[in-house]
């Protein structure tokens, strides 16, 4: 999440200030416009601020199954038949619940198996009637690129960059498909995504370790929820648990829409409200009111795999987004980063104990992280390399920051906010990003408050930050070594 940000946090450095308009419709919906003459194009974005966090064990995973479905078509999109394709739905889905209810029960396998083969049989016909890929070839057959979706912790996203006259296509097909989506193949595409958690997660020896980091981490509060859920939640996900979270919360009120481009903001609102302004609000997500208790101590995570890297990993839960110790622990990252940061030339160059190494202070809405990861040699001690990571951090709280080392924190920035800002993909993410952290505006404050950081507020940040009982550490090593 921090490289997010960190592209365009230092616009302010520069007395930059971006002319977005923004509009919130009665309906709740949130629009961002970002007015830009260098390329005859437009970069769109849809947010959906739905992600993981407002799951619970047991539903974990549906996010990330709706922004599938979403791309399955609507009543209008992606069917040849809207009668019929009801139709088949239906039977479809009472064949569903018959297979969970006999599952429960435990009834004769064959019995079971022959309710899925119908199943299958009658999506096989139902296929007959889709127009494959309607909505993505709608998208390409207008010279649409980066076209593409993602969901994270707090939303999902549906992206897309189209030539200027073709933005109503973006507007028409997404409000279509904000109030009409119809949810076809759910019980293979479930399949499908299954498969996709067995190869990044439960196949992949970092996959499962981080997974596994990250529910330590968060001992309560929902980021501890799997983005793409657990494998027996993915297992009993149904086609009205999806349909029912999307009729209540894919809706206006919790949806952030951008367009940065060549566009008139005039003419683009007078699009938007035609299309948007009659789709009814829906419903707010209820407060999230749970939070990690005080930590009692340090928390570790030891994985041994035959197959695995060596990975050293330490962090520490920080403040949310808008806490003033963010900006002191954005210079600790970029004192500790990089070839010629600090953590580099300790376990690399001198020590030899690391292939590499990345501080990152992660911000985020509710609680962020500040991370340390480690690419150890195969034949390196962790125990010391944890042992000079400590004194490295140990440091940040004790010795002030030269004024070279901050220096090369903003000059970093200074590189980044020129490719930034001549990227429209780069900026609608970003306007969309921030406003659903609560402002936009909050990375283009972020470089002012980061120019008036003191050595003495990065030290009072480091002590408050990087404590031992505070720390969750995490070892990733190969069987063989270190028994």
């Amino acid at each position: 999440m921090k490289k997010l940000f960190f592209l365009l946090f230092p616009v302010a450095l520069f007395a930059i200030d971006l002319p977005v308009y923004r509009e919130k419709l009665p309906n709740g919906l949130t629009v961002l416009l970002y007015p830009s003459k260098q390329a005859p194009t437009v970069s769109c974005r849809l947010f959906y601020v739905t992600g993981s966090v407002h799951e619970v064990p047991g539903n974990s995973g549906l996010a990330h199954m709706l922004e599938h479905e979403l791309f399955k078509g609507t009543k209008k999109v992606g069917i040849t038949d809207s009668v019929a394709d009801a139709v088949f739905m239906r039977e479809q889905d009472s064949l569903q619940t018959l297979i969970r209810a006999y599952t429960l029960e435990k009834k004769e396998a064959s019995l079971i198996q022959k309710l899925k083969t119908e199943h299958d049989s009658i999506l096989n016909e139902h296929r007959k009637i889709f127009v494959k890929d309607e909505l993505w070839g709608a998208y390409q057959a207008a010279g649409g690129t980066g076209l593409n979706a993602f969901t994270s912790d707090l939303m999902t996203a549906y992206i897309v960059t189209l030539p200027k006259n073709k933005v109503e296509l973006f507007l028409w097909l997404e409000a279509d498909r904000m109030e009409n989506a119809v949810f076809r193949e759910f019980y293979a595409e479930r399949d499908v995504i299954r498969e996709e958690r067995r190869l990044r997660y439960d196949d992949k020896p970092t996959g499962r370790y981080y997974e596994t980091f990250n529910s330590m981490i968060y001992e309560a509060f929902p980021y501890r929820m799997p983005i793409i859920g657990w494998e027996s939640d993915i297992q009993n996900l149904t086609r009205e648990m999806a349909e029912e979270h999307y009729r209540k919360y894919y809706k206006p009120r919790n949806a952030i829409l951008t367009l940065a481009g060549d566009l008139d903001v005039e003419e683009t609102m007078a699009l938007i409200k035609r299309y948007f302004e009659n789709i009814p609000a829906g419903e707010a997500f209820p407060a999230i009111t749970v939070r990690d208790p005080e930590q009692p101590g340090e928390k570790r995570l030891i994985v041994r795999r035959n197959d695995a890297p060596s990975l050293l990993d330490l962090s520490f839960q920080t403040p949310e987004v808008g806490d003033s110790t963010l900006y002191a622990l954005d210079i600790i990252e970029g004192v500790l980063n990089g070839r010629s940061g600090r953590l580099y030339k300790r376990l690399v160059e001198e020590e030899k104990l690391a292939v590499s190494v990345r501080a990152g202070n992660s911000v985020n809405k509710y609680v962020s992280l500040f991370n340390v990861r480690v690419n150890l040699r195969a034949e390196a001690d962790p125990a010391r390399a944890e042992k000079i990571l400590w004194e490295e951090l140990e440091k940040m709280k004790t010795e002030p920051v030269h004024e070279r080392e901050f220096q090369k924190v903003l000059n970093n920035t200074y590189a980044g906010l020129v490719r930034s800002l001549t990227d429209m993909e780069n900026v609608a993410t970003m306007l969309a990003w921030y406003e659903m952290f609560g402002d936009y505006r909050i990375f283009l404050n972020w470089a002012d408050h980061l120019q008036q950081v003191s050595p003495a507020q990065i030290q009072e940040a480091a002590k408050k930050t990087f404590i031992r009982k505070k720390a969750n550490t995490a070892l990733l090593l190969k069987e063989s070594e270190h028994e």
